[in-house]
């Protein structure tokens, strides 16, 4: 191997979970002596891929196509592929681009670095699959994108059979991991100078399944609140099915848990959501938002909506426009079904006009986008704490703005009055306007907190770049949640 330091690049498709599983992939490279790529090429790129959706293929093929030409030309210039659709695909990832050099499934991210090396001693493409996690997530090295914000896995992989979802068969069934270790890593960040954290699993309230306890993700959010310099707890992405009223009051009660739930509809059809194999019905869902906004002040509730399920009727449709309409969310994201080979849906034979879908996503688009906007109209003149991003808290140069998210998780443009605030800074303002996706804040700050700032520079941390705790009104949650 030469002895000048390899440079990397991982590119991410998906959900959050591949969001963390990229920063274990970063974290195990640099572990093995590569440094993150800042300009021109990088060495080696690896690709965290999605199986959701049809274009997560293409998007991998048309990437890797782009890639070809420079692999011919360099050919210590090196490709992984890894996540869903890799676990999914196998061989055929090799098959379909011989010059990839190495291909790895959901459970064998710890191999990343080896089959590289391999690949390089040996000249041939590696593959490496498991069936079952080898390693939880966290007992990994990671490198972070973010100084003040990370996410922590509770659990991983899934116990539901939705009809449209092919996760829990790359991901395998749920697995919890005990309360005293998601604490001592949180605590452990905390020391660090993280302020904010994003509890993550694939149905993160069904926590607990494993050692049978019901509560359990409650407990864990009330002992989150116990965490000394822990200021913003947020998690992604609950069922409907699991979620129970100690939750909420956990949530409620709980001061550095946000008052933010992202919780997927789906559909607002029971006869769709029977057929999506969705264990519980419109009612149930409402009634759980209904006593989120009673009992915890402020909630800015989002959800996922699959339109065009097979099936899906125009009277279903309109069922779902009304559950939307009653349920008011502050922000959703839409998708128009697509079959995914290896799902029960993919093989029902009622597939709908990719023209009829398309309507009826632009029309509840419309709908989603008009609620939203009525939602944020509403803060307007209200004072909203913001934390500053990683990635947007850079100032404009004709405006003065700055980017960050409120309690809530909305995401605010500030006015930054030419003070010397910065990523990691807690700022106070008044909203002035509002969008349908974000809000603005035209005046001076109202205050300025630096200490979290200061406090992990004092640690001696350095950022990486984005940030990636502000989740679930930001990106779409897990599908089969």
């Amino acid at each position: 191997m030469s002895s000048q330091v390899r440079t990397f690049e991982v590119k991410t498709f998906g959900c959050q979970m591949n969001v963390h599983d990229s920063e274990r992939m970063a974290g195990l490279l640099v572990e093995a002596g590569y440094e993150e790529n800042q300009s021109g090429d990088p060495d080696v790129i690896v690709f965290n891929t999605c199986a959701v959706r049809e274009n997560a293929d293409n998007r991998l093929y048309g990437n890797l196509g782009m890639l070809r030409q420079l692999k011919v030309a360099n050919p210590d210039f090196q490709i992984a592929v890894g996540g869903c659709l890799a676990q999914k695909d196998r061989a055929q990832i090799i098959e379909r681009a011989p010059w990839v050099d190495a291909v790895f499934g959901t459970h064998n991210v710890a191999a990343l670095p080896v089959l590289l090396e391999r690949a390089r001693i040996n000249g041939e493409a590696q593959a490496e699959f498991a069936e079952q996690l080898q390693d939880f997530p966290s007992a990994l090295p990671t490198k972070r994108d973010s100084l003040y914000s990370a996410w922590v896995s509770i659990s991983v992989g899934c116990n539901n059979t939705c009809t449209f979802c092919i996760v829990p068969s790359l991901r395998g069934k749920e697995k919890d991991r005990r309360p005293g270790e998601i604490l001592s890593e949180i605590k452990a960040l905390v020391a660090e100078g993280v302020v904010e954290i994003t509890l993550l699993g694939q149905n993160v309230n069904a926590y607990g399944v494993e050692f049978g306890d019901r509560q359990a993700f409650a407990k864990l959010l009330r002992a989150c609140g116990e965490i000394e310099g822990l200021r913003r707890v947020r998690f992604t992405s609950p069922h409907p099915r699991d979620f129970t009223d100690d939750v909420i009051q956990a949530m409620a009660e709980t001061p550095n848990v946000m008052p933010q739930l992202h919780m997927p509809l789906q559909s607002g059809s029971d006869t769709v959501l029977a057929r999506m194999r969705r264990s519980y019905r419109s009612k149930k869902y409402l009634d759980i938002i209904d006593l989120a906004r009673r009992e915890i002040p402020g909630v800015a509730i989002s959800t996922d909506i699959i339109v065009g399920f097979p099936g899906e009727t125009e009277e279903d449709f309109q069922q779902t426009l009304e559950v939307v309409e009653q349920a008011k969310f502050d922000a959703s994201f839409t998708f128009e079904y697509s079959p995914r080979p290896g799902t029960p849906a993919a093989e029902f034979d009622d597939q709908i006009d990719p023209q009829i879908v398309s309507d009826r996503y632009m029309r509840l688009d419309v709908l989603t986008k008009q609620l939203a906007w009525d939602g944020n109209k509403a803060i307007v003149g209200d004072q909203v704490e913001v934390l500053v991003h990683e990635s947007h808290g850079k100032k404009d140069d004709s405006t003065g703005r700055l980017t960050g998210r409120a309690r809530d998780n909305r995401l605010v443009h500030f006015n930054g009055d030419g003070q010397d605030i910065e990523p990691g800074d807690f700022v106070v303002t008044e909203v002035t306007r509002a969008a349908p996706y974000h809000l603005l804040a035209d005046g001076a700050p109202i205050s300025v907190d630096r200490s979290a700032r200061e406090f992990a520079v004092s640690c001696g941390a350095s950022s990486g770049g984005q940030e990636p705790g502000a989740v679930s009104m930001g990106m779409p949650s897990f599908p089969g949640a």
